[in-house]
């Protein structure tokens, strides 16, 4: 007897049992009888004497139908994620047995005995003063919506897959790879309980002193930072005590500061989504919801464009509040993938119409800036004028908006198109303007981006570049090749991987062995192209670009001016280092994480082990990893041993354990651990599920 139909498809269908699904019995969904190829086939199956010819037809029309859509996800339950209007995301439409069903349960030995997973989090703190707690979503709004934007139903669409297939390595280099994930994990585990013993529910540590920090609201942002990295880690004990910890943080009360809306959101309420949609925890939903119905009411404004500078006291005594006329591009328009993803698990639609909104404005201007494809690194809230301002960037204070494009793309799986059309009109002036290839003594071929400002000279609009590439700018290179993937345009991916490089070739070009926060370089003449990449070190137009950006004397002599480069540490191929800090970023490591899984590129590994030990041996203190504050000072033979080495300062930023050292640990991990295709992260590393495909919407 063969098996039954359902059964059948279950085997032949690839991705459909996936991790996420181990155990979970595929429901009855109503896709069957729709399916004319596989009933036919069934009923073949079922009456038909010589069944090994009809096992052999249906493998055949299976193995075209996807091979023609060159597709292979694991399917989800997407119809319409708002079904229930302002539910409390009790509904019936997410994918039983994952995160999103509000009935999953972790397994049995996920919580100790006396944990109770539906404990409310208000009962957990009946012990405090309530008298100061504010109730974010019962304020009464001074400016309510009258038009609420809904997300658009229909199944997501068939989306180009973003993962190469990697081939199993020697099993001399498994264990090489496995040797060093195992080192990042032991790196962050001496961070981790180095917080856990002197910073609890502080918001960062003092990796020096053992001191402490609250820089973002207190509510203890490397905890919440943490969370999907203890779990992604396998961390699994930790991850069940920082979670209990998580729950009692207060969100009711208003602090003194002002609130960074946008740290908050990718932080607070990325870090939250993430772990719930790892595990599967209801708490960590209810304290993403929490956080979402703070931030929801910086939006309370004439226009419904948010405060990104929030007077959180003001707002909890129902002070009428009015957008700023100067807001940062990044961000206004971070919002999109945290904001939806909520919606969508809540049913909800009152985040996604906060953050749809902007796009829609972003969208509408885009090409009515004074760099048409571009926004301006400034833009005004308050008249909703984005297309004023005349400097124009990927880099810091724009950075994330362009990252959102093609992610919020994936995360809905194509089903606002505009995230699309924004993203390849936006590439096509960055590649045609900001990037650029920079002459070095070894005439490498890397790309770096820089800034534009705008400018008008009679009737001809003048384009300047300003040559300075940031640390930050390094996660442009996994944007254009996640962003080129799923757009099927090779050269994004071409541009992402030279973007790359550029970042890789920085690093191994400074004295420890570590990336400035920013440096400037010499571009390439204007007539140098992907298709004529010739580009010859010249030592005197190198020695004069020097001379112009320290604003050197014209008449300096060449022994001066080459004991001005050594003074400044100026190594060759950089023309000038404004900011020497190495504050522990993650966006170098970010592309090569990236750009490993979508090319497959075999020198990467080694690549991110010899960044990876560069910045451990380096920053690493007592008790965790410090930032630097000039990566040029090095001097070994120095008597002095302080001076030997960068100087450390008592600084260690959540996005350490946050980001860093997860790309490093994903990148030594097996390559279906947060695939890319599956996930898509936010700007703080906080993977977030995609939308894809249900099963039915393979035979539509």
């Amino acid at each position: 007897m063969p098996p039954p139909p359902a059964k059948v498809l279950i085997h032949v269908v690839p991705g459909f049992a996936g991790n996420d699904l181990d155990g979970v019995p595929i429901p009855n969904s109503g896709w069957y009888p729709s399916c004319p190829l596989i009933s036919t086939a069934a009923t073949m199956l079922l009456f038909s004497r010589n069944r090994s010819y009809v096992f052999l037809i249906a493998g055949i029309f299976l193995f075209v139908f996807l091979a023609i859509r060159k597709r292979s996800y694991q399917y989800s339950y997407v119809i319409d994620p708002f079904q229930s209007y302002h539910g409390d995301g009790s509904g019936d439409n997410f994918l039983p047995g994952s995160s999103g069903d509000p009935n999953y349960v972790p397994p049995n030995d996920y919580f100790d005995d006396n944990t109770d997973n539906n404990v409310n989090d208000k009962d957990q703190n009946d012990e405090e003063d309530t008298a100061d707690r504010i109730e974010w979503s019962k304020l009464k709004p001074n400016y309510p919506v009258q038009d609420m934007r809904q997300f658009p139903k229909g199944s997501p669409q068939w989306l180009p897959k973003v993962q190469k297939f990697i081939e199993t390595e020697p099993a001399a280099e498994r264990q090489v790879r496995l040797e060093r994930r195992d080192a990042v994990k032991k790196v962050f585990q001496r961070c981790w309980n180095s917080y856990r013993k002197h910073a609890w529910m502080s918001d960062e540590i003092m990796p020096i002193s053992g001191g402490k920090r609250d820089v973002f609201g207190g509510w203890g942002a490397t905890l919440v930072d943490s969370l999907d990295t203890l779990w992604i880690m396998d961390l699994k004990d930790e991850f069940k005590e920082a979670v209990e910890a998580a729950s009692r943080i207060d969100f009711s009360k208003a602090p003194g500061d002002k609130v960074n809306v946008f740290e908050t959101n990718i932080r607070y309420l990325g870090g939250f989504l993430a772990a719930y949609d790892l595990s599967g925890d209801r708490r960590l939903l209810r304290k993403a919801t929490e956080v979402g119905e703070m931030l929801y009411v910086a939006f309370d404004t004439p226009n419904r464009m948010p405060m990104t500078r929030w007077d959180a006291v003001d707002a909890s005594k129902n002070k009428p509040q009015e957008a700023d006329e100067s807001v940062l591009l990044a961000e206004i328009g971070t919002f999109a993938l945290e904001f939806t993803r909520l919606s969508l698990l809540t049913k909800d639609p009152k985040w996604f119409d906060a953050a749809h909104r902007i796009t829609e404005l972003l969208h509408k201007q885009q090409d009515t800036t004074r760099f048409p494809g571009m926004w301006p690194v400034i833009v005004n809230a308050r008249t909703t004028e984005f297309n004023l301002h005349n400097d124009f960037t990927i880099g810091a204070m724009a950075d994330s908006w362009y990252e959102y494009l093609p992610k919020a793309h994936a995360l809905v799986g194509g089903l606002l198109p505009q995230y699309r059309e924004m993203y390849e009109k936006a590439m096509e002036a960055v590649i045609k303007r900001n990037v650029f290839r920079p002459m070095l003594p070894d005439n490498a071929n890397v790309l770096v981006s820089g800034l534009v400002s705008v400018s008008r000279s009679g009737d001809d609009t003048v384009y300047s570049l300003k040559p300075e590439g940031q640390h930050l700018v390094c996660f442009a290179g996994g944007m254009l090749a996640l962003g080129g993937k799923l757009v099927e345009n090779q050269t994004h991916v071409s541009v992402g991987e030279k973007l790359m490089d550029g970042c890789i070739w920085t690093y191994s070009h400074m004295p420890v062995g570590i990336m400035p926060e920013t440096f400037t370089m010499l571009p390439c003449p204007l007539t140098i192209s992907p298709e004529k990449p010739e580009c010859t070190f010249s030592e005197t137009k190198w020695k004069d670009a020097i001379k112009r950006h320290l604003e050197a004397p014209d008449d300096i002599s060449p022994e001066e001016l080459n004991s001005l480069i050594a003074e400044k540490h100026i190594s060759k191929g950089f023309t000038s280092l404004p900011d020497t800090r190495y504050i522990l970023r993650p966006e170098a490591i970010e592309s090569v994480f990236i750009l490993y899984r979508t090319t497959g590129r075999k020198d990467l590994p080694e690549k991110a082990w010899k960044m990876f030990e560069a910045i451990e041996k380096n920053t690493k203190t007592e008790l965790a990893n410090a930032a630097l504050s000039d990566i040029t000072r090095y001097d070994p033979e120095n008597e002095d041993e302080s001076k030997r080495y960068p100087e450390k300062t008592d600084s260690m930023e959540s996005f350490w354990l946050g980001e860093t050292l997860k790309y490093f640990y994903l990148m030594f991990s097996e390559p279906d651990l947060i695939s890319l295709d599956e996930w898509v992260f936010n700007t703080e590393a906080h993977p977030l599920r995609r939308l894809v495909p249900d099963l039915k919407g393979l035979f539509d």
